[in-house]
């Protein structure tokens, strides 16, 4: 048996994401949907009796209703661009687009010293409310997603229950907030190690194809990364487009909140989008994504929405590399992105 490198792994992970048009699930060897998990991420979405919208509907499940997702289906659809469906136990089925896949991990707190730069941590549970003091009696100031990145800069101990809690700054009000410890997990080095660093920058290169709604990573040519995204569409607010042309990834952050717009008509607000790639001066960048999961069709303002593992691995491999104490990196050599209809 071989041993594979961590690098070696990614890039082959990579490589078989090219025919995986599903949404990312986190298999297990013995049972793959034992700890899987899934969120509602609109405001509700109908279970139905079979995985099919014309079925009859069984139950409705509101925003951020968590439930154990037990098994996949495939819709008997094929005019639609997803055609999977989430069964949730014996209750019914719930199509994917809206289902953010998640899982209920708690972590250990960080027993190292916290630089005054912080450190990068994942939420690792389906969301936990970030308060304006460590006590769930406080204030919430925002609410955080499952894979989301953020900044803890102090550890600290809860007012009123005596547990650890993390100290988070939000990169675009410069506020803190407060999310018990246990909710999020340090990300480290070596799990942010660059991708493919022996590679010259000038021999990678990232197309997206709008057409496919499909981004590819070449190195020398040779394509070693894929995976499904969503482009500019048309939404309430308006028409987005995602513009053509070749691009650089000279700006990039491991996590930004954020915000744009009227909530009320397809405005948002998203603290901690993990994975940020800017190609444009006006914003349009890759990123990973947890308030939808319907990749393969346009439905973002412009940017390119990739599952937030999708969006690790592009961010891990391309230039400029962020150092880990480093909120971006700004105005180095990027990768060469090329986008065509």
């Amino acid at each position: 048996m071989t041993n594979l490198s961590r690098r070696d792994f990614l890039k082959l992970s990579g490589l078989g994401l090219a025919g995986l048009m599903a949404p990312p699930l986190n298999f297990d060897a013995d049972d793959p949907f034992e700890l899987q998990q899934g969120r509602v991420t609109v405001r509700t979405v109908y279970l139905h009796e079979k995985p099919t919208a014309l079925a009859t509907k069984v139950k409705l499940l509101q925003r951020d209703s968590i439930f154990k997702i037990s098994n996949t289906a495939i819709s008997e659809d094929i005019d639609t661009h997803n055609r999977i469906w989430y069964q949730v136990g014996d209750e019914g089925y719930v199509h994917s687009g809206n289902i953010q896949p998640v899982r209920t991990t708690l972590s250990q707190p960080y027993t190292g010293t916290i630089p005054k730069e912080g450190l990068l941590a994942e939420v690792c549970v389906p969301y936990s409310d970030a308060f304006l003091e460590p006590s769930t009696d406080s204030e919430v100031g925002y609410r955080v997603y499952y894979e989301t990145i953020h900044w803890v800069k102090v550890m600290t101990t809860g007012t009123t229950d005596g547990l650890p809690w993390y100290q988070i700054r939000d990169d675009k009000w410069d506020e803190l907030y407060y999310v018990r410890a246990e909710h999020l997990r340090i990300l480290t080095p070596a799990e942010l190690a660059p991708i493919s660093p022996d590679v010259a920058n000038r021999d990678k290169k990232i197309v997206v194809r709008l057409d496919q709604q499909l981004v590819i990573a070449y190195e020398n040519n040779i394509p070693v990364f894929s995976a499904p995204v969503s482009t500019g569409g048309r939404l309430r607010s308006g028409t987005y487009t995602t513009p053509q042309g070749n691009f650089t990834t000279s700006y990039k952050r491991p996590s930004r909140h954020m915000a744009a717009g009227d909530l009320a008509s397809s405005g948002f607000d998203l603290p901690g989008v993990p994975w940020v790639q800017y190609i444009t001066k006006s914003g349009i960048s890759f990123h990973g994504t947890f308030w939808h999961n319907d990749y393969g069709r346009p439905r973002s303002h412009g940017c390119i929405n990739l599952s937030c593992s999708a969006a690790k691995w592009l961010y891990l491999w391309s230039s400029p590399v962020v150092p880990l104490e480093k909120e971006f990196s700004y105005g180095g050599v990027g990768t060469k992105v090329e986008i065509i209809a």
